[in-house]
């Protein structure tokens, strides 16, 4: 079974949008290795995070801000799968 990443939002932040551009990204990267990308208003004020499964890969409260989409992708494929190449995202 394909994992499931999803991506928690504040909606009170407006965040929306930008959890819509990294699902963007990720399905556009990760098509054929991920399940589903599902985008959940979190009740918690300031959240951003992103779950795969249900372990945490990122959070923005604990990384000190937000990360660049370049990273965030790294984060899913060494959880997902460590042998693909990000090409440029890589370097």
């Amino acid at each position: 079974m394909k994992p499931n990443l999803t991506i928690s939002y504040c909606p009170k932040c407006h965040w929306l949008l930008r959890a819509a551009y990294v699902a963007q990204e990720m399905l556009s990267t990760f098509e054929a290795e991920l399940g589903a990308v599902t985008l959940k208003p979190s009740e918690i004020s300031g959240e951003f995070a992103l779950h795969v499964n249900d372990e945490l890969l990122f959070d923005r409260k604990t990384h000190g801000g937000f990360a660049e989409i370049k990273e965030l992708k790294q984060l899913v494929r060494d959880k997902i799968c460590p042998e693909k190449s990000l090409g440029h995202s890589d370097r």
